[in-house]
């Protein structure tokens, strides 16, 4: 059977219906007649190149995507993709690693669209000594398969449905910006990990400001909340899609013992 290639107008349509926008909004939002939207979702107007990056933009596409509806178009790809160890990319990485490096005693890590490890700094390995399968951190280490996973920190976390509710449906909010495939795999895999908490929401303190991650360590019980870093204005599909997770002190404890912690002190120093 032969396969069908999407059209720039299929990109066009799709994203405008997950943004949940009428045409007339979506029009409306690109400065253009709802009819030339019309024409070009039904295929029955060609867009021109500069159109198709500004539906894109007023349509907040990701740039991978971008690519991918230009290509559809007949028109060659505009935004490169580059590894964060190429020459052109060494102010991003310098960027990210001054991040990193000084964040610490806390962890941060960055990670990809399909939240493998890019990089992390010296305080995050502490939290990783007691993880029993090993192999889940060779790279690329998934960090939502880490954290979840029965031989991995599952063990360790001291709110595991709590944490767990709020990974998954980080993961569906994803999934449902970006209908990105592997991330949907991936669901279907850490959803099929076993727990009697799947569905259980009502362990979350609501009255509380942030969701917990409460880590079982060696030192003693570590309550961390989180928040995520993405680069402003990128042109570049990786730096894209990098986010910057940095880890702080819930509470006076967590900050005691991450500040007391041998490895990290010394690999400040």
């Amino acid at each position: 059977m032969e396969e069908t290639v999407p059209r720039a107008s299929d990109f066009l349509r799709s994203w405008r219906q997950r943004r949940r926008l009428s045409q007339l909004d979506c029009a409306l939002e690109a400065n253009i007649s709802q009819r030339h939207l019309s024409f070009i979702e039904s295929g029955r107007a060609t867009p021109s190149r500069d159109m198709l990056l500004h539906l894109a933009e007023c349509l907040d596409i990701p740039l991978r995507e971008r690519n991918a509806a230009l290509l559809a178009a007949g028109f060659a790809p505009v935004y490169p993709e580059r590894r964060l160890d190429d020459p052109m990319m060494s102010g991003a990485r310098e960027a990210v690693d001054r991040l990193l490096k000084g964040h610490e005693p806390f962890p941060a890590l960055a990670i990809d669209r399909h939240w493998n490890l890019l990089a992390a700094n010296a305080a995050l390995a502490p939290l990783l000594i007691e993880v029993e399968d090993r192999d889940l951190l060779a790279p690329p280490a998934n960090v939502l398969r880490l954290s979840l996973h029965p031989r991995g920190l599952a063990p360790r976390i001291a709110n595991p449905p709590e944490w767990r509710v709020h990974l998954l449906e980080r993961l569906r909010r994803q999934i449902a910006t970006t209908q990105d495939e592997a991330l949907s795999g991936l669901l279907v895999e850490l959803a099929g990990y076993p727990s009697d908490t799947a569905r259980h929401e009502a362990s979350a303190e609501h009255g509380a400001v942030l969701v917990p991650l409460r880590l079982k360590t060696q030192r003693g019980e570590l309550s961390l909340i989180s928040t995520t870093t993405v680069f402003g204005t990128p042109r570049d599909i990786l730096l894209s899609e990098i986010a910057i997770e940095a880890f702080f002190p819930a509470d006076a404890a967590t900050r005691q013992i991450l500040e007391a912690w041998p490895a990290v002190s010394s690999a400040s120093a």
